[in-house]
């Protein structure tokens, strides 16, 4: 019997028309000539081979069905179906080819080894892309404890130690240790650059991978079905809708409710910054604002739910089943889910202890979390909320145009 990768390349050549006589083609490559995968893209290559010849998991997400459509794996391929899968662990726990097997198929390991070169790649500037490959929970607490120190011996210069630690009480006054301008000049530049770094490096992976033109209407129904699953985590249903896989076979829908917990708080936070900064510079409304006023309102609501949403994906990141993922870059999310959490928490004491003598010191606090958190946006686990988003995108389009794939003569 051939082996399989010349029964692979008889079936591309047979789609394409070009089968030659006499017997399949001798040579087999999943890249276009002068593209050479790397080891973690050629051990995804040879997992959907065996999947597109097994297709049992071909209805569980959307991964699976962007595979059909396809006999060959080239590069850009492999990056956008590694950044559609969302690593509920489904395949895993229903594939007969999982570990122990000889054929040893891990596709939620594969795929998320694929995502990390996806971030470092397309990382802009280039040379920041290192920095996926280091950040870690230890980084982003040290980055967060320097900052906070940093901002402490500014406001220290203009006192002493001993009114940073304890003061009289300001009313919440927070401008009165920071005046809004330096918060601005402070903020809007690391901002500025995380949201450019962010945009470059999704448009870079966009390109490589145009999924094509659509008709007007076409793309808008694309634009909507893509914006439903991103906001809803449609697939991290696990195919069925009871949700995905934990520390072992039993389906679970709390890394759902943990991720909506921390996506929609993180927003609302961000509403509530949105809104007062309108408040400012549109109505001339300066804060401190009132405790029923809409920011408040809004950063409270956002604050307790990012502070829950991120405890409790910190549970389950330590009890996940060891296959699911790749363990090395769980320091990187341990760190992302340490800033977030950090951020809301120190803003939540933060509010509740305004009117107290350590407005001061949280306020360092607080702001050093928030700057480290912007800092570390385009190279940490912020990015696969990008990426994932744009593969959707992808996802929406290409299943809305024709099969590529003819059978000869048609």
């Amino acid at each position: 019997m051939p082996p399989l990768e010349a029964l692979v390349q008889e079936a591309v050549d047979t789609a394409n028309g070009s089968l030659k006589q006499g017997g399949p083609s001798s040579s087999f490559d999943t890249a276009p000539a002068g593209v050479p995968l790397s080891g973690a893209e050629a051990e995804v290559a040879r997992v959907l081979q065996i999947c597109n010849g097994c297709r049992y998991c071909e209805g569980f997400c959307g991964t699976f069905q962007a595979m059909t459509r396809r006999l060959e794996f080239p590069k850009a391929d492999l990056h956008y179906l590694a950044n559609l899968c969302h690593n509920c662990g489904a395949c895993l726990h229903a594939c007969q080819y999982a570990p122990p097997h000889e054929f040893a198929i891990n596709v939620p390991r594969a795929m998320a080894q694929v995502r990390r070169e996806t971030y470092t790649a397309h990382a802009w500037p280039a040379a920041l892309g290192r920095l996926y490959q280091r950040q870690g929970l230890t980084l982003a607490l040290a980055l967060a404890a320097s900052l906070t120190l940093i901002l402490m011996l500014g406001v220290a210069v203009q006192g002493s130690w001993q009114e940073l630690l304890w003061h009289a009480p300001m009313a919440g006054d927070f401008y009165r240790i920071f005046p809004h301008n330096l918060m601005v000049a402070l903020f809007a530049p690391v901002f500025g650059f995380a949201v450019l770094a962010l945009g470059v490096g999704v448009a870079r992976f966009w390109r490589a991978q145009d999924p094509g033109p659509l008709p007007a209407g076409a793309r808008r129904q694309a634009q909507a079905e893509a914006a439903q699953h991103a906001l809803s985590l449609t697939y991290l249903g696990g195919g069925h809708e009871e949700g995905c896989h934990d520390e072992d076979d039993a389906f679970t829908e709390r890394r759902r409710r943990a991720h909506h917990l921390t996506f929609y708080g993180f927003l609302l936070c961000f509403a509530a910054t949105s809104v007062a900064t309108l408040y400012h510079y549109g109505l001339g409304w300066v804060a401190p604002y009132s405790f029923s006023s809409l920011p408040k309102l809004l950063g409270m609501a956002g604050g307790i739910a990012l502070a829950i949403g991120t405890a409790a994906l910190w549970r389950l990141n330590l009890r996940r089943h060891p296959l699911h993922g790749d363990p090395a870059q769980r320091p990187m999310d341990r760190g992302f889910i340490a800033l977030l959490f950090g951020t809301a928490v120190t803003g939540l004491v933060l509010t509740l202890a305004r009117g107290t003598g350590a407005l001061a010191l949280l306020l360092c606090l607080h702001l050093g979390f928030v700057m480290a958190l912007f800092a570390t946006l385009p190279y940490g686990k912020f990015a696969h909320g990008v990426y994932r988003s744009a593969a959707l995108l992808k996802w929406a389009i290409e299943r809305r145009q024709p099969l590529r794939i003819k059978l000869s003569g048609e």
